[in-house]
């Protein structure tokens, strides 16, 4: 007998909305042995970059930042049953590393990303697409800190960031995009109810 095909799921929201604490959520709840994890964001384009002011001013937050053309390849490959090398992404540097990540197809693939949903290519593969709606606010301040401390970067570059790029992009991209979603939760990881109600919902899917 042919196995089932695997249940693609989406988790997007804007930055620092607690997508990636969703999707852990998802990874614990369902088992992480079960589920093969791709991140949007290990799918950057290279950015050609010699000075600070040339990095500032790359928009990181349009669709065109991203190989999407790959990731779909991958989700492909993966929904198919084939094995994938994941790219891996140098946050410091802005390029990819030179190392890949082997991901083995599993009976969940779990992809994670601001911009999932804005676009058709990505957004048609996905069975059930979980978008994380959490007050812009909470979301810069998360920004700020995780920018200063993963990604060596002063509190200034990091506001003229959102200010330039990340949040006319989220509103011109992501804000729309959730109308696509099959679910929507506000407060992210902080939405106990509402992720058991999206790990039901993926035992749900497995099990048809």
């Amino acid at each position: 007998m042919t196995p089932p095909a695997p249940v693609l799921l989406g988790v997007a929201g804007g930055t620092g909305s607690g997508k990636t604490t969703v999707a852990h959520a998802i990874l614990d709840a369902v088992g992480a042995e079960r589920i093969a994890f791709l991140a949007q964001d290990s799918y950057y384009r290279d950015v050609e970059w010699s000075s600070e002011q040339q990095l500032q001013d790359y928009n990181f937050d349009h669709p065109d930042a991203f190989d999407t053309e790959l990731l779909v390849a991958h989700l492909q490959a993966l929904k198919a049953g084939r094995a994938v090398d994941a790219p891996r992404y140098d946050f410091v540097h802005h390029r990819r590393l030179p190392q890949t990540e082997r991901i083995e197809p599993r009976a969940v693939v779990l992809v994670e990303g601001i911009l999932l949903y804005a676009e058709p290519s990505i957004r048609s593969l996905l069975d059930f697409k979980i978008y994380v709606d959490t007050d812009a606010d909470v979301r810069l301040a998360r920004r700020v800190r995780r920018d200063i401390a993963e990604r060596g970067r002063s509190v200034d570059d990091v506001l003229h960031q959102y200010l330039s790029t990340v949040r006319p992009m989220h509103l011109e991209f992501v804000e729309p995009s959730k109308r696509w979603a099959d679910v929507i939760v506000p407060e992210g990881g902080e939405n106990r109810v509402a992720l058991g109600m999206v790990a039901a919902r993926v035992e749900q899917l497995l099990n048809r």
